[in-house]
């Protein structure tokens, strides 16, 4: 089946270069351009895509606008192709995931080769993930009575039914940064555990994503330094494109090793190192995303004997890394993304001395 995308940008130029890679792939095929929101508005009911690629910043209609009109009016899935390295921007492209866009993409600059290979692959891909995402109207769904009374008997845990919590350990990808907001959110500023996080995103990102996240989290968040001891109560991103991994003395080490299937940094390379040094006393969760990164790494927190925790099929906007835990059996929970931060205070902020 041939994935229709409407590209939504006011630059030519980005717009040939934009159309070049996409339709490359004989998979997919450019079925509109339009150089406003109101303009590409108008043209979704003609062309119907399956994916709508736009850009924040566009005269008369600018992206944050155009992806709230869309997600109101046809909801699709999202790719926000933006320029990274502004930092003003920032936090605004962040902006549009919370108002229903998926993920978000470099923009291709104008001297960029179409010969990039990696740069190619990664959007054709991303186009494809997209195009099997189901959106809806509403961003959050409410929780249905049965999950609900889940969260209520947390509670009711034994304080003896898991070890003593000396680490958290998250992965996430598509639809992570959403994810991890909804978690962060309802975390104390007296949480008693260092936390760590990897979320698969695009170069030049990171920063960005690491300010969105502290605006409305009550715990600093920080990029890990080599050598660096992980602190109760703080939240550590890897570098970009390095690894991060913990060594003998539970010490911060940021290397630059090969990929893991093709990620750097990846969840089961951190899922790992953490098992590792901290076993039964680690808490990992895996969040939405594609493909299999964090699925190994969890089984070894489990055989631990550490808690393990995957976000469920309905909450996840695409359930690839979760599922491929739960195929393995390494997920002793699967709740839903506003299930996960009361166990993980049921279970965290019980037996402290």
């Amino acid at each position: 089946m041939t994935i229709r995308v409407l590209l939504v940008e006011d630059s030519p130029l980005v717009l040939v270069v934009l159309k070049r890679i996409l339709e490359s792939s004989p998979e997919i095929k450019v079925v509109g351009e339009a150089s406003t929101g109101l303009e590409a508005l108008k043209l979704i009911p003609q062309v119907q895509p399956d994916v709508i690629c736009t850009d924040f910043h566009m005269p008369h209609m600018d992206g944050l606008e155009f992806t709230s009109e869309v997600m109101a009016l046809y909801p699709i899935p999202i790719l926000v192709v933006s320029i990274s390295v502004q930092k003003d921007d920032q936090h605004k492209v962040f902006q549009l995931l919370n108002a229903g866009a998926v993920d978000i993409f470099p923009k291709p600059t104008a001297g960029m080769s179409i010969q990039d290979q990696l740069l190619r692959q990664e959007l054709i891909n991303k186009i494809k993930i997209l195009a099997g995402v189901r959106v809806f109207k509403k961003k959050r769904k409410p929780l249905a009575p049965a999950t609900l009374i889940e969260i209520g008997n947390l509670s009711s845990l034994t304080t003896d039914s898991y070890p003593r919590t000396k680490i958290v350990v998250i992965g996430a990808s598509t639809g992570g940064p959403q994810a991890l907001q909804e978690l962060f959110t309802k975390l104390p500023a007296n949480f008693p555990v260092p936390i760590i996080c990897v979320q698969h995103i695009s170069l030049g990102f990171l920063q960005g994503l690491i300010d969105w996240l502290a605006s409305s989290c009550r715990l600093p968040i920080q990029i890990a330094r080599q050598g660096d001891q992980p602190k109760p109560g703080r939240i550590y991103f890897p570098p970009e494109h390095r690894h991060l991994e913990l060594d003998a003395r539970g010490r911060f080490i940021c290397p630059n090793s090969e990929p893991w299937e093709g990620h750097r940094p990846s969840v089961t390379v951190t899922f790992k190192s953490v098992a590792n040094f901290y076993g039964k006393s680690t808490v990992g969760i895996l969040l939405t995303g594609m493909g299999r990164d964090g699925a190994p790494g969890m089984l070894e927190i489990a055989q631990a004997g550490g808690l393990t925790i995957a976000q469920d099929e309905t909450t996840s906007v695409v359930f690839g890394m979760p599922q491929e835990a739960i195929n393995l059996g390494a997920a002793k929970k699967v709740l839903p993304i506003q299930a996960i931060a009361p166990m993980l205070l049921t279970i965290v902020m019980t037996k402290r001395t």
